[in-house]
Formats: C-alpha cells, structure tokens, sequence
C-alpha cells in the first residue's frame, strides 16, 4: 500500500496510534516528509530506501522495538548507532554487575538449570547450589530477581537470550569516512574555540575596514591591499561565525539536519565565503609582499614606483579569480556538500582532483614567492651602513614573524590536503576540524594585526577617528602633529639634498615595511 506511492506526501500524526502492529513499515520509494509521532513503537523493521524527501525522523524513542532499518542516508543510521530498545537498555543497565551470571550461565547444560518464573521467567538457579529449589516464597529463594527487581522491570524478559545475547539493531547504509557520526565540529573544545576565533577575525578586520575607509589620508596602495585583505579575513571570520552557530543549533541532533544542511543554500554559502576569502587573502598577501620588495628594490626610482592606478588591475584579477575559484564547486566541479564543513572535498571525478590540486599547488608557490621576497628585503635591509643594528634586528624579527604565520596558516592544511588529493588520506576528517579551527584561520586572525593596527600609520588614522567621536583628542592632537613635523622634516630633506643619501635610503627600506 506504501511502498512505490509516490504521491504519498504525508501521514497523519495519528494514523498508527492504537494500532497493534504493523512489525514491518515499508515506504520506500515514497515521497513522505516526514514520520508520524504516534504507533511506532511496535515497528521492527523499518525500510525506507530511495525516500529522499525523509530528511528528519521522530524522536528515537518512538522506536522501542525496532531491530533493522534500511534507510536512505547514512546520516540517519548514526541515530540508531548501537541504539537498543527502550526496554533492553533499561534492564541491561538494572544488569550491568552480572557479567559474569552470564558467563557461568552459557557454561551450563539445560538440565542443569531451572527456571522459577511462573509468568515472568523471573528467576534463575543451579539445582546442586540452590537449597529450596522449589519454594513457592520467592523471597526465600537467594537467586529470586523478582526479590530484587520489580515485576514491571522483568516484564517478558528472557534472561539467557536478553540479557546474555542482547539484540542489537542493524542500520543501512553505514555512514562513510566523510560524514562519520558526530556534530559539525566533532570536538567540545572546538565549540568554544571557534566562538573565539571567529569574533576576533570578524572584529580585527572590521575595525581596520573601518579606520582605512573613514580616514581623510589619501588612499595609498598599501592601504588599498589592505583593505582587500581585510575584506577578504573579514569573509572568513563570516564563513566560521556560519559552521559555529549552525553547529550550536544541531548539537546533538545532527544527524536529523544533515542533510537539509550539506544539501541547501546554508553549506553552499559557508563554502562559498571559505574558498573566497582564502583564496583572495593569500592573493592580497601575494600583492602586498611583492609591493614591498618592489618599493625597497626601486626606493629611489620614482618614476617605478607603483601607484594606485596599477594596483586596482591588480586586484580586480584577484577578485575574478577567488570568485570563479570559490564558484567551480557549485558548478559541479567539486562539491561543498560532501562533509559537514562545507570544503570542496569531493575527489570523485579527475576535474575535481585537478581541482583541488590547482588549489594547493597555487598556494604553496605563493608562500614561496613571499619568503623569497622577504628574504630578499632582510637582505636589502641588514646593510649596517645603511640601517642600525638594533632597527635591523626589529625588521628580522617582524618579517620572521609575518612567514611564521603563514607557514603555520597553509603547511599543515597543505600537506594534509595534497595527500588526500591523491587518493592517500593521512588525518580523519574528525581530526581534520582541529586543522579548520586551530590552523585555518591564523592568518584571518593575525592578519589585521600584523599588517595593520600594529604600525603607528594604522594607530595615527585609529585616534584620529575616535578623536571626532569625542574620544582620546590629546592622543589624535600628538599624533597630528607628529605626521606635519615628519611631513615638514622630509620636505627640507628632499629639498638641501641634491642626491638620495644612504640614510634617506634607509628610512625608505623601513617606512615601507611600516606600511
């Protein structure tokens, strides 16, 4: 009556309530929504294959007797994942200290145990041990559970076959390596971290948008790169912020979102915003190094200077290229619906392979480009004749620091990704979220700091603001002047000097690493 009905949509909440039966409930390849919450109980076997609109299950509880379900996504099984029926996990708690009654009890011949139940199969002992075996005071008796237990409790309960062969229910198809059974983020400690880090990106880079986009400066290249940086971290502090709070909706409960999750706009969304924001991110950090390589190279040559008018180009090719980049797996080519944190992790086919390899292979070769480049600007700028030691030491220090977190941001994800590209995986994806959590965002999170609100140009443009806020107006007012007495000192510099000194030379190497 069910089975094959594609036109069932729908049964009545209370269609089953009352009924004895049914043991077997096929509706497979039927377009049921949803289950009804009533009449379950007594269901054994549950097929519901090639029911794709059954996205969500009733409580577990309601399955009290069910021992095979043959379903249609492996998500669901992990509902019933070592689920026994209500009444065995009761009586197997209530047994949990009689372990080895069990044991004692597959050992013994049929004729040498007798059974004392009357209409409960309550009792049981050996006929050599058991001093009144055949009392009619069950209270006597020293192996009487009914003594122990109430009648309730033991209620068609078989202890040899219950307690020491429990049934266990079988489920279809098993979930596979990609979805395993756990919550989004898998790990309690992952909960809260993430809060942590999502917030800090999406602050970090929201005030540095903020301060960049109201200052009255004029908009220098650096400061272009880094507002597209800061979009492009503040995109990934998003796209965390999404996992974090859909994972606190569903923890617990996963396995009854999975689907409408992995499958909808929401996980197309989160994939979108990651693949994006990295993407555009490591583009913009590209651009940015090669700039100061570039100022520092050709710091006396003005007329190669880059201007702002060859930097927009630039990035208008980064922003075309992390969109398609980011819009290939909606495309087909890759997919965000294969695990739970929406990355294109799909390997199926060989465009998809190619795919996620292209991926890898660009952000490696852009991490090489930035530490040859600032190799070659610690190389510029360790001359003593041109910088002091100790500026000298400050410059290794905070370039050290700059390719440290990129290294930390891309080896680890890299590696793990190349591999698993290959066909070779060597991490879970369990373990693949502490990656997502811990080493994933370290630039979106180091970034705004690093590049920005750590120099004196970024604090000077940050009092300035809160300065017509009403705030801090002793601080903007030092900071002002100081910009005009710099600004004043090198026009009189330029001005008395007929040639560039190495000295000027020097100041040039540091402002840009200042930007």
């Amino acid at each position: 009556i069910l089975k094959d009905n594609k036109n069932l949509r729908w049964i009545h909440n209370d269609a089953l309530r009352g009924a004895t039966g049914p043991d077997v409930l096929d509706i497979s390849s039927t377009a049921l929504e949803s289950l009804p919450s009533y009449g379950l109980e007594a269901i054994q076997v549950l097929n519901a294959t090639s029911s794709y609109a059954l996205k969500r299950l009733p409580p577990l509880d309601k399955f009290s007797s069910l021992l095979e379900a043959v379903l249609t996504y492996p998500s669901h099984c992990c509902a019933f994942r070592n689920l026994r029926t209500e009444k065995q996990n009761s009586l197997l708690s209530i047994f949990d200290n009689f372990s080895k009654e069990c044991e004692s009890t597959m050992r013994k011949t049929a004729n040498e145990i007798l059974y004392r139940d009357y209409s409960y199969n309550t009792s049981l002992w050996s006929a050599e041990k058991n001093p009144h075996p055949f009392t009619t005071d069950e209270d006597t008796s020293p192996y009487s559970y009914s003594a122990i237990f109430d009648d309730s409790e033991m209620t068609d309960f078989d202890f040899e076959y219950d307690f020491c062969q429990p049934k266990t229910l079988t489920c279809t198809p098993e979930p596979d390596a990609f979805n395993p059974c756990e919550d989004i983020l898998g790990y309690s400690f992952l909960r809260v971290l993430i809060w942590f880090i999502n917030i800090l990106a999406i602050a970090g880079n929201f005030t540095v948008l903020l301060v960049l986009v109201t200052s009255h400066y004029k908009l220098t290249v650096p400061r272009f790169l880094m507002c597209n940086l800061s979009f492009a971290d503040f995109c990934m502090g998003l796209y965390l912020l999404l996992i974090a709070s859909v994972d606190a909706q569903t923890s617990g409960q996963y396995y009854n979102h999975a689907i409408d999750w992995q499958t909808g706009s929401g996980c197309g969304t989160a994939g979108f915003f990651t693949v994006f924001a990295s993407e555009l991110s490591v583009y913009t950090l590209t651009v940015i190094t090669i700039e100061r390589w570039h100022t520092i190279t050709y710091a006396m040559q003005l007329d190669r200077k880059l201007r702002l008018r060859h930097a927009v180009p630039i990035m208008l090719g980064g922003w075309i290229f992390s969109i398609l980049i980011a819009v290939l797996p909606l495309l087909g080519v890759s997919s965000y619906m294969k695990v739970s944190i929406c990355l294109p992790m799909d390997i199926e086919t060989g465009l998809s392979q190619a795919y996620i390899l292209l991926i890898l292979v660009l952000n490696v070769v852009a991490f090489i480009v930035i530490c040859a480049c600032y190799v070659k600007i610690y190389i510029a700028v360790q001359n003593p004749e041109l910088v002091a030691a100790n500026k000298d030491t400050k410059v290794a220090k905070r370039m050290a620091v700059l390719i440290f977190t990129d290294f930390t941001c891309m080896a680890p994800i890299s590696f793990f990704a190349i591999s698993a590209a290959f066909k070779v995986p060597l991490i879970t994806v369990t373990n693949s979220k502490i990656l997502l959590v811990l080493f994933y965002p370290v630039n979106s999170c180091a970034n705004p700091f690093l590049y920005a609100i750590f120099t004196k140009a970024f604090r000077r443009d940050f009092f300035l603001l809160m300065s017509k806020l009403g705030c801090c107006k002793s601080r903007a007012e030092l900071y002002r002047m100081n910009y005009f007495s710099a600004y004043n000192s090198n026009c009189k510099n330029g001005s008395s000097a007929a040639a560039p000194s190495k000295a000027s030379r020097a100041l040039l190497l540091l402002s840009a690493l200042e930007k």
